[in-house]
């Protein structure tokens, strides 16, 4: 008898070399040899950016599929016969965790997978709740791989979703250049427009398909459907030849991570979420080039920051001024001796400007020059030819504003995983596809 299976992956990697998504195609080859029936596209979940041990990226991975009752029970060796030769132990920050779910994800996994999107959820919570509910599991260091492991098996992306295909080079070449190709990139972000994304950034020219660690990852395309990705794969060259390669169903793209409208004293270390207030005081750049400015709601006020990386973007946060009303896509960093909580702004909504007025002297009717003030409650008098005008008063001019309502975004190069390009701002490709394309990996 078929049975349904959930496998959750994280933390499969580290600096010098080694990556989730690479063990899982090696997984999905093993997998699809033995005659699985796949459910899904394997997800790649990318959960709240903002917490501190975030892996890179920050990525888990689930596989979903049906098989033999006692084949699916027995996944988990298959597993452990080759986390030995993958695994780099030593490493404190890899802390590898593998989850088997045997049926369908229930709502306090969902729930888990769901908040892990923009919060901090425990080690200790996920470890007694695999206890509980007697889930077999694999995990090594402290464990901490569990958290993304159950959190992307909980999130089965049935909203809004992405995908990504992902090329592979041999992995005993990680420490050489891997050679992509810009121009090849350029003609395919130009063949492909809106269908893709995040391929180059435009300011500066840079490849942004290409990772810079000593991983397996050749490059990666993120698009709108699994045959748009794969189509523009083939339009890509590079000096390393592609090993294996597959497609991912992921929630990249999405804003995920930013489905809470929080007020200000909801706000809490590590969190992600948007973010309403008026801003009240002027924006300004300090050491560094960072932009800091504050925004208020009723129920209190937080700094804000526009960090360098974030370049061109700052310019516009720097048109702020006090009166206009925002709504802040950010990650709250936590206080520290010179400062309270602070809103890392990773885009903001521009929802309603304030009016620029600038107050001067009136001009003289007789010469045109700029009157003088003739003292408190005598009008004004002109320097120049000696007029008068006692009951003449300030005049106020309204100043066009340099920036408009709208969403803004940091340049590509600066943008999360989880952030939804402009190109997919009024956009969703929402739920699980009813068939997967003939070929989604090789081997």
């Amino acid at each position: 008898m078929a049975i349904e299976a959930h496998l959750g992956l994280d933390d499969i990697d580290s600096p010098r070399g080694g990556c989730t998504t690479h063990f899982a195609s090696l997984l999905v080859e093993r997998l699809s040899q033995d005659g699985v029936k796949w459910l899904d596209y394997p997800n790649l979940v990318r959960l709240n950016p903002n917490v501190p041990y975030r892996t890179r990226g920050n990525g888990a991975v689930a596989l979903r599929f049906k098989a033999d009752d006692q084949y699916a029970k027995d996944v988990l060796e298959i597993v452990r016969e080759i986390f030995p030769s993958y695994v780099e132990r030593g490493y404190r920050n890899t802390n590898p965790g593998v989850v088997l779910l045997l049926g369908k994800p229930d709502e306090e996994i969902r729930e888990f997978g769901a908040k892990a999107l923009w919060r901090v959820q425990p080690l200790g919570n996920v470890r007694t709740m695999l206890m509980e509910k007697d889930i077999p599991h694999i995990a090594s260091g402290n464990g901490r791989g569990l958290i993304g492991a159950v959190s992307a098996i909980g999130n089965t992306l049935e909203g809004d979703c992405t995908y990504e295909f992902i090329a592979y080079r041999d992995p005993e070449l990680k420490e050489e250049d891997r050679g992509v190709d810009p121009a090849s990139v350029a003609e395919m972000n130009r063949e492909m427009g809106d269908k893709t994304f995040a391929n180059i950034d435009d300011a500066t020219g840079q490849v942004l398909i290409q990772p810079n660690g000593p991983d397996p990852v050749l490059y990666g395309i993120r698009g709108n459907k699994a045959k748009d990705v794969k189509k523009a794969s083939d339009m890509i060259d590079a000096k390393q030849a592609v090993e294996r390669w597959m497609i991912f169903r992921t929630n990249q793209g999405t804003d995920a991570h930013l489905s809470n409208l929080l007020d200000i004293n909801k706000l809490r270390p590590y969190l992600s979420a948007r973010v309403r207030g008026q801003v009240s005081k002027n924006p300004r750049m300090i050491v560094g080039g960072h932009v800091i400015f504050e925004i208020e709601d009723e129920s209190g006020t937080i700094e804000c920051a526009a960090y360098e990386p974030t370049g061109e973007f700052r310019e516009t946060v720097q048109k702020l001024i006090p009166g206009d009303s925002v709504e802040l896509h950010a990650g709250v960093r936590p206080a520290s001796r010179q400062h309270q909580f602070t809103l890392n702004i990773e885009g903001m909504k521009i929802v309603k400007l304030t009016d620029r007025i600038e107050e001067s002297n009136p001009t003289c009717p007789e010469c045109g020059k700029r009157m003088k003030s003739a003292g408190r409650k005598k009008g004004y008098k002109c320097t120049n030819c000696g007029f008068k005008a006692p009951d003449a008063k300030r005049v106020k001019t309204l100043i066009p504003r340099e920036i408009k309502t709208g969403m803004y975004l940091p340049p590509a190069r600066a943008q999360r995983h989880l952030t939804r390009p402009m190109g997919r701002q009024p956009r969703t490709d929402t739920g699980r596809p009813s068939k997967l394309i003939k070929k989604w990996h090789e081997p």
